[in-house]
């Protein structure tokens, strides 16, 4: 059980990895074009939030079926990540940030989350 959990959350990590990546091009696309991001976009980024807090619980399941952690790091990085990504969702829809900034705030977000994703499949290994 604890291989397939260990596996699932690689696979969820990869595929987080890749999502981030499709979504800051697209809304770095969206900013250098001077316009907003779609509602497509903003479904997307929801889901990369909803992806990355179940890479979450995948990875404290992980812990409690007895996985070693090769660096204490990692749990830092996941939870940097499942916290900045809504955070700066809700700051963006709070109505604070012009929908050129908007787009420029999602998009660098989704860049600086792919950061803590990269250094969280780092630190894993």
């Amino acid at each position: 059980m604890a291989g397939f959990v260990l596996f699932l959350h690689a696979r969820l990590a990869l595929a987080a990895i890749l999502f981030a990546i499709l979504l800051g091009a697209w809304g770095s696309y969206q900013y250098f074009r001077h316009k907003a991001v779609s509602g497509g976009f903003r479904s997307g980024y929801l889901l990369l939030c909803g992806l990355t807090a179940v890479q979450g619980l995948v990875g404290v399941l992980n812990l409690l079926l007895g996985t070693k952690l090769h660096n204490p790091l990692h749990i830092v990085y996941g939870i940097f990540a499942v916290l900045f990504l809504p955070g700066l969702y809700f700051y963006s829809a709070s109505g604070r940030a012009s929908k050129a900034r908007e787009a420029a705030l999602l998009a660098a977000s989704c860049w600086i989350v792919l950061v803590a994703f990269g250094r969280g499949w780092i630190t894993g290994q």
